[in-house]
């Protein structure tokens, strides 16, 4: 699936690579109704939707169906973008995509759930895209389970009745750089959906480093080592890795802002 060159009817491997520049500038004239701009810049956004569909390789749905499903998702995600929010489209995009495909593959799952099952869990999704925009974060089950009152074991096994298995070495994202897997988010006992995504939001602010800061945030945080042995592997003052990584934070922040 990886490898195909033209999936319906789309040569993949002449599609666009829009800059930033040209990004906003585009969804400027989108938010002014040009219908030529938005069209470009779904053209434009493409590589996204492979990128995500690379992870639902094991699905065994067709790729030119999952990449039509994915750009529904694609479309839905520049029609709703907040421009002033400050997060990048392709952040806010990536779980759109992915969950216009999740729906499509439970739609179309030949593994028969009872439909009282289906229900719950519908509803409980409802009831989750409900609490995020109302409170501007992941509800928890308790809190899904309180909205359709009932106990959040019902709400647990829907869920689960309709999710699809699939490979810890499965890619999430890959924005030209390293690919995001599955296996990355696995360790945390409390991981959720938004992990990754914030996951990605660090790699697009550490992008914006210098090489040094970026060596000094990868050896300090990622790798855990002190400020002292950091000095030592990149040979410069234990004061100097305190002044750039206090710096390199300062940078991150107001990227993330």
């Amino acid at each position: 699936m990886i490898n195909k060159v033209e999936i319906c009817g789309v040569n993949t491997s002449k599609l666009p690579i829009l800059k930033n520049k040209e990004k906003d500038e585009l969804f400027k004239k989108i938010l002014e109704g040009d219908q030529e701009a938005r069209d470009t810049y779904i053209t434009g956004n493409l590589r996204l939707v492979l990128s995500v569909i690379q992870r639902f390789n094991n699905s065994g749905e067709m790729v030119d169906d999952l990449f039509q499903v994915g750009c529904v998702g694609l479309i839905k995600a520049i029609d709703n973008f907040d421009i002033s929010q400050n997060v990048k489209f392709s952040t806010y995009a990536v779980p759109m995509i992915i969950g216009e495909i999740r729906r499509y593959l439970r739609d179309n799952n030949s593994i028969r759930v009872s439909r009282s099952l289906r229900d719950i869990a519908y509803k409980a999704l409802q009831v989750k895209e409900m609490l995020i925009k109302k409170c501007d974060r992941e509800p928890t089950i308790e809190e899904i389970a309180k909205e359709l009152e009932l106990p959040k074991e019902d709400i647990i096994f829907a869920l689960d009745a309709i999710q699809d298995p699939i490979s810890l070495f499965e890619p999430i994202y890959n924005d030209g750089g390293e690919s995001l897997y599955i296996m990355d988010q696995v360790s945390d006992k409390n991981n959720k959906e938004e992990n990754w995504i914030q996951s990605i939001s660090l790699k697009d602010a550490m992008k914006k480093l210098s090489d040094r800061e970026y060596d000094i945030v990868k050896l300090r945080f990622f790798q855990g080592k002190t400020q002292m042995e950091v000095a030592n592997e990149i040979s410069i003052s234990q004061a100097q890795v305190s002044r750039l990584e206090k710096s390199a934070i300062h940078h991150m922040k107001r990227y993330l802002k």
